[in-house]
């Protein structure tokens, strides 16, 4: 049984890549900072005893001998004696560092436009753009309009949002504009009607923006507001097809978990499943393993590492998460059939020690590991797009539109 499982952990840059520096992001390293940061013995709420992180599941994979291919280093953590899974780095060659574009290149299909992205001046909204929210939705109003961290504006203007009944619209360095809501408050039903409402006159707009994202909380004051599972992404579909319609037109299933099939649009998924935490995500994932059929795509996104620490610039805590990720890859590897192909990888990096709070133009991982298959060294891939055109040879679909098979 010839099926593929594409894990992606979200914003796990390996070192930055040659064009860094347009990025403002050259140095920047989201692994190999980390592990020095453990290495280094500090400590946080999140990693309480100073010690050197361990991920030997993920080195015997490949994850350090991937990174060591950009950096000439061996992460701290991630030594072994033996290899089992085949290894690259892959470079960019889409414009942005985002998520879309990530998932969409890995998927076959680089971003080579320059999406729209709104300035970081204050007001960072057209006035025709909020105007028009305001009036289709019956607000009362918006509340920041400007660039933010997510967790920050929550807290700043939370009490404010309750009080007035108006929604926080924020953006960042990506092409996105975000809408933060009290589930409760506001409501959550509510909340998503504001978003496509948002999506649909960006499009009218011609603004060229990649994600509407709703992002809703809960809690009763800037003390304890805390952004729960219930996000959604409204994301422009992908411009040409990508590796999940090949398979889907070629009668294939392409089980999306997590925020996969908001990424992609729904275009090119057979069965969305929603999870929120890295257990769930697995859990599902596993799942997904026990009905998934001859020549189909399993694909899930772990978006803790980038939502909950990345952007937080919590190095203790994306620690704690990739060890808890390695300790529970081996219930992947373990219920993998013969011919099962498991991949690796990342769509940006988000490095915790870099200023700011944004992603990081970085490679990224590519670990393909199937148990009768002998492990080898990839070496540094020109496109994320690789990732997709490997899958497709291997489940036998035509190929993507760019990129090179590794395998």
């Amino acid at each position: 049984m010839a099926r593929a499982i594409i894990l992606v952990l979200d914003s796990l840059g390996i070192g930055y890549t040659p064009d860094a520096v347009t990025f403002g992001d050259k140095g920047a390293n989201t692994l190999g900072h980390i592990a020095q940061w453990c290495a280094e013995g500090n400590t946080s709420e999140f990693w309480p005893v100073g010690r050197q992180m361990h991920l030997p599941n993920l080195a015997q994979l490949g994850l350090g001998k991937a990174a060591e291919l950009v950096s000439g280093t061996l992460p701290k953590g991630l030594e072994t004696s033996t290899v089992i899974g085949s290894y690259a780095a892959c470079e960019e060659i889409s414009k942005g560092k985002d998520t879309p574009s990530g998932h969409w290149e890995m998927a076959g299909v680089p971003v080579l436009f320059d999406w729209g992205y709104f300035p970081k001046s204050y007001p960072s909204f057209p006035q025709q753009l909020t105007d028009r929210l305001i009036q289709e939705a019956n607000l009362p109003g918006i509340l920041g309009n400007k660039h933010a961290s997510g967790t920050t504006i929550i807290a700043e203007l939370g009490d404010e949002h309750i009080e007035t009944g108006q929604p926080i619209f924020y953006t960042s360095a990506d092409s996105v504009l975000q809408i933060a809501a009290h589930e409760e408050h506001f409501g959550l039903d509510r909340l998503y009607d504001l978003c496509y409402k948002a999506r649909q006159a960006v499009d009218d707009l011609d603004l060229n923006i990649g994600r509407i994202i709703a992002r809703p909380f809960l809690g009763d004051s800037s003390a304890n507001y805390a952004r729960t599972g219930n996000r959604k992404d409204i994301a422009t579909p992908p411009h040409e097809p990508t590796l999940l319609d090949h398979l889907t037109e070629a009668g294939r299933s392409v089980i999306a978990v997590g925020k996969i099939s908001d990424i992609y649009a729904g275009s090119g998924i057979s069965k969305s499943i929603k999870a929120s935490g890295h257990d769930a995500l697995f859990e599902q994932t596993l799942r997904a393993m026990d009905t998934a059929q001859d020549g189909d795509l399993i694909f899930t996104n772990f978006v803790e590492f980038d939502q909950s620490f990345g952007h937080r610039r919590n190095p203790g805590g994306y620690a704690d998460c990739l060890e808890h990720f390695d300790r529970r890859i081996v219930e992947v590897t373990t219920k993998m059939a013969e011919d099962d192909l498991l991949i690796l990888t990342a769509d940006h990096g988000c490095d915790t020690t870099w200023e700011g709070s944004d992603h990081t133009r970085e490679h990224v991982p590519f670990l393909a590991y199937r148990p009768n298959l002998p492990a080898e060294n990839m070496g540094v891939r020109k496109s994320f797009a690789d990732i997709g055109q490997t899958v497709a040879s291997y489940l036998n679909v035509k190929p993507v539109g760019h990129g090179t098979k590794a395998l």
